[in-house]
C-alpha cells in the first residue's frame, strides 16, 4: 500500500508512502488518496486529517516516470470535468494527484517535510493549512518540464499568496524555502526538521477541541464557493490539456534521467 491512514483520537493521519520516490504519485497513489479523504470526510468519529509523506519528504509530485512512459494515461484520460460540474462538495471527483478537486468541511493541515514540489505544492495548497519543517522546499519544480499544473495550482496560488508571488512561483518554477514561504504566505508555521508531523499533530489536536458545526460553517464561509472552485478548476484542466504533447515529451526527458534533484541547469 502506498498509502496509509491512522487514527490518533479525531485526526486521521494519511501518509504518501513511497519514500524511494519522494512520496511521488502515480495513479493507484492517487486513487488511494481521493478514497482516503473521501472516507475521512464521511467518518462522524474524525475532525481533522493531517496530510504527510513517509522518509522525510512530502511529495515530489505526480510520478513524471508513469506519465512519460504512457503508464499513466489510462488514469489521466478518465479525469475530464463535466461541463455541468459546479459544486465539488456535493459532487466529487477525483484528480491526478486524487483529492485535490474535493472541497471537504472538515479542515486537513499539510504536514510538510523535505519537498513540496510540482503536484505535491498543489497538494500542500489544497490543504487548508500548512505546517513546514525548516527544511521544507516548495516549487513549481515541473515547470522545466512543459508539466502544467493540473491539481488546483493556477486556482489556489494566487488567492493564498497574492497574484504577483504567485506569477513568481508559476513563471520561473523557482525552489522556495520554508522561511520564504511563510513570508509569502504558503507555509502557516515552520518548525523545526522532522518535525512537521509532530508540530500538526498539535495543531489538529487543538481544533478537535471547538464545537465543529460552527467551526466548519465559519471556514466554509471563508473559502471561495463551490462554484467558483470548480469554474476555476475546469478551466485549468480544459488549457492543460491543449498542450499535453509537451508536458509527456518533457516527462520522459525527466524519466531518462535529466534535472534529477531539482536541478535546473540541464532540462
Amino acid at each position: 500500500m502506498t498509502v496509509k491512514t491512522t487514527l490518533q483520537e479525531r485526526i486521521a493521519i494519511v501518509t504518501i508512502d513511497r519514500p524511494a520516490q519522494r512520496n511521488a504519485v502515480d495513479p493507484d497513489t492517487a486513487q488511494a488518496l481521493y478514497s482516503a479523504f473521501l472516507d475521512f470526510e464521511s467518518n462522524d468519529a474524525l475532525d481533522v486529517a493531517v496530510l504527510s509523506g513517509a522518509g522525510g519528504s512530502f511529495c515530489a509530485g505526480f510520478d513524471l516516470k508513469s506519465a512519460g512512459s504512457g503508464l499513466a494515461d489510462d488514469w489521466l484520460a478518465g479525469l475530464d470535468i463535466p461541463d455541468d460540474w459546479t459544486d465539488p462538495a456535493s459532487q466529487p471527483l477525483p484528480a491526478p494527484m486524487g483529492p485535490s478537486r474535493l472541497m471537504l468541511s472538515k479542515p486537513v493541515i499539510a504536514a510538510v517535510d523535505g519537498h513540496a514540489v510540482a503536484g505535491g505544492m498543489e497538494l500542500a495548497a489544497w490543504c487548508d493549512m500548512r505546517v513546514v519543517s525548516s527544511d521544507a522546499v516548495f516549487g513549481v519544480f515541473c515547470r522545466r518540464w512543459g508539466v502544467p499544473l493540473i491539481d488546483g495550482g493556477t486556482v489556489r496560488l494566487p488567492r493564498l499568496l497574492g497574484q504577483g508571488r504567485a506569477n513568481d512561483l508559476i513563471l520561473t518554477g523557482r525552489p522556495v524555502g520554508a522561511t520564504e514561504a511563510q513570508a509569502m504566505g504558503l507555509a502557516d508555521r515552520v518548525t523545526g526538521s522532522g518535525q512537521a508531523l509532530e508540530e500538526a499533530l498539535i495543531l489538529a489536536r487543538s481544533l478537535t477541541r471547538f464545537p465543529q458545526a460552527c467551526m466548519r460553517a465559519d471556514h466554509l464561509s471563508a473559502r471561495m464557493s463551490g462554484a467558483e472552485l470548480a469554474v476555476g478548476l475546469r478551466l485549468e484542466w480544459r488549457s492543460a490539456r491543449s498542450f499535453w504533447a509537451e508536458g509527456r515529451a518533457g516527462a520522459a526527458r525527466f524519466a531518462g534521467g535529466k534535472g534529477r534533484g531539482g536541478r535546473f541547469d540541464e532540462i
